[in-house]
C-alpha cells in the first residue's frame, strides 16, 4: 500500500460520494418533484445533504471558531490567534485577547498529533482563556509539508517541544493532553539536563500512555499483536500528487478514520441515520449537535509515517518512555532530572483508550522529584474525551488543574490566594 496510485483511490472515491451527495440533493430538490407526494424525494434529498457535508469535511481543517471573548469589564474583547513560533510540521500559537491586561497564568498546551487537529481541543481553550494567556501547539497535516522538509519522528516532536517551552520561558504551565503525554514528560526531562532556567513551572499530563503496559487497553493489545513490517505494509501510503507533500510517506488520515468508525460502527450508523430522518423533519440544523461534533470528528489529517512508527516501536512496543531508556539527539533522557517541576497527573476512571495507570507511571519515573511536588487525581465516570473536553472537565478537573498551577507558580502562595474563586 506503500504507493501514490493508493493514496489517489481513497481521495478518489471521497470526492466521488462527496459529488453523489451533491447530485443527489440538487436532483431531488428539483421544484417540479415537490408536486409529487412520494417521500422518497425528501429521502434523497436528506440523504444526499447529510453525506455531502460529511465527506466534504474529511479534507478541511476546521476553524477555532474563538472570536470574542467576554471580560470582567463586561465588553466583548476580539480573539486574535497569533503564531509565535513557526515551523514547517507545527506552530506554536497564542490566542490574545485584544485590550485584556495579561493573565497571572501562561499555559501551553500540548494538542496530539493523532489524526485529528489541534482543534479538537476548542473547548479545552475556551476554558482556559477565562483567566489563563493560553498557548498550543499547531501541527500541520503532513500532506502539506514538502518532502524537502525533511522527516519528523518522536524524537523531532520533542525537539519541538524543548523549543517551544524555551520561546514561553520558565513561569509557563505545560498540560499534555493524551498521546504527547510520555514525549513532554521527555522534552520537561531534555530541559532539566540541558537547560535548567528554561523548565516550566508545572506539568500536567491528562490521559496519556506514559507506560502502556499498566494497564492494557485494545489500543496496547493492537500495539503488541501488529508487526512493524506489518504495519508499514498496510498502514503507510505517499502523498499524491494533488497535494504539495506529494510522494512524503504518511499515515493517511482517510485511513484512520476508517478505523476510527469502525470501532463503534453501530453507534455511528445509527446517528447518520437519525440525522438524515431530522433533515427530512427539517429539525436539523447547520450547527446542531450532530454537525458540530462530525464536522470536528471527520476531520482528519495525515500523520509523518516516521512519528506513526516511532510512536508505535518506542513508545508502546519498547516502552522507552517506561523504562526511562529514551533518547533524543544522541542524549539519554533522564527523568530523574525533574527536581523541581511539579507534575500532575490526571486519568479518567472509564477510559478505555488509556486506561487508568499508564498516565499516573509518569510519577514513579520522577524520582528526584520531592511527593511535595507530586499529584494525581482519577476522575469517576469519565472516559477518554470527558477528561479534556466534557463536563468532567468543566465541572471537576479544569478547577483542580488550576489550583495545581497557583500552587506551583513564582509566589504560588499569594497567587493562589489572589485567585481562590478564578477557578
Amino acid at each position: 500500500m506503500r504507493y501514490m496510485m493508493t493514496y489517489d483511490l481513497m481521495e478518489t472515491v471521497r470526492n466521488t460520494n462527496q459529488w453523489l451527495g451533491a447530485s443527489a440533493r440538487s436532483l431531488a430538490s428539483y421544484p417540479m418533484f415537490a408536486m409529487a407526494p412520494n417521500p422518497v424525494f425528501s429521502w434523497m434529498a436528506a440523504w444526499g445533504e447529510v453525506t455531502e457535508r460529511t465527506y466534504q469535511r474529511m479534507i478541511v481543517k476546521p476553524d477555532w471558531g474563538i472570536r470574542t471573548f467576554t471580560c470582567e469589564d463586561g465588553k466583548d474583547h476580539l480573539v486574535e490567534i497569533e503564531t509565535v513560533v513557526e515551523r514547517p510540521f507545527g506552530d506554536l500559537i497564542h490566542f490574545r485577547v485584544n485590550g485584556r491586561k495579561t493573565q497571572p497564568r501562561k499555559v501551553l498546551l500540548v494538542a496530539p498529533m493523532s489524526g485529528h487537529y489541534a482543534t479538537l481541543l476548542r473547548s479545552t481553550v475556551k476554558s482556559l482563556l477565562v483567566n489563563c494567556e493560553v498557548y498550543i501547539t499547531d501541527w500541520h497535516n503532513a500532506r502539506d509539508i514538502p518532502v524537502s522538509d525533511g522527516k519528523f519522528d518522536i524524537e523531532d516532536y520533542t525537539l519541538y517541544l524543548v523549543d517551544f517551552m524555551r520561546a514561553l520561558g520558565p513561569d509557563t504551565h505545560v498540560v499534555a493532553v493524551c498521546q504527547p503525554a510520555p514525549l513532554t514528560l521527555a522534552a520537561t526531562a531534555y530541559l532539566a539536563e540541558q537547560d535548567p532556567e528554561a523548565q516550566p513551572s508545572s506539568l500536567t499530563l491528562i490521559g496519556g500512555p506514559v507506560d502502556p503496559d499498566a494497564t492494557p487497553t485494545d489500543v496496547t493489545d493492537f500495539g503488541r499483536r501488529v508487526t512493524m513490517g506489518q504495519l508499514e505494509e498496510t498502514m503507510i501510503q505517499r502523498v499524491g500528487f494533488k497535494y504539495k507533500g506529494v510522494g512524503r510517506k504518511v499515515y493517511p488520515g482517510l485511513l484512520q478514520l476508517a478505523s476510527f468508525m469502525s470501532m463503534n460502527s453501530d453507534r455511528h450508523s445509527q446517528a447518520f441515520v437519525d440525522q438524515i430522518q431530522r433533515v427530512m423533519r427539517n429539525e436539523a440544523s447547520d450547527h446542531d449537535a450532530h454537525n458540530r461534533f462530525y464536522d470536528e470528528y471527520l476531520a482528519v489529517m495525515d500523520m509523518p509515517a516516521e512519528f506513526y512508527l516511532s510512536t508505535v516501536e518506542r513508545v508502546f512496543k519498547n516502552r522507552e518512555i517506561a523504562r526511562n531508556e529514551f533518547v533524543v539527539a544522541g542524549h539519554k533522557v533522564d527523568m530523574s532530572k525533574i527536581t523541581n517541576v511539579a507534575v500532575k497527573t490526571v486519568e479518567g476512571a472509564n477510559d478505555d483508550i488509556s486506561a487508568p495507570g499508564q498516565c499516573v507511571a509518569a510519577l514513579d519515573l520522577c524520582t528526584g522529584l520531592p511527593d511535595s511536588k507530586k499529584a494525581s487525581h482519577v476522575e469517576p465516570g469519565a472516559g477518554h474525551y470527558g477528561i479534556f473536553a466534557g463536563r468532567s472537565w468543566r465541572d471537576n478537573i479544569r478547577p483542580l488543574v488550576i489550583d495545581f498551577m497557583n500552587a506551583n507558580s513564582k509566589g504560588g502562595a499569594a497567587r493562589k490566594a489572589a485567585n481562590t474563586n478564578a477557578a
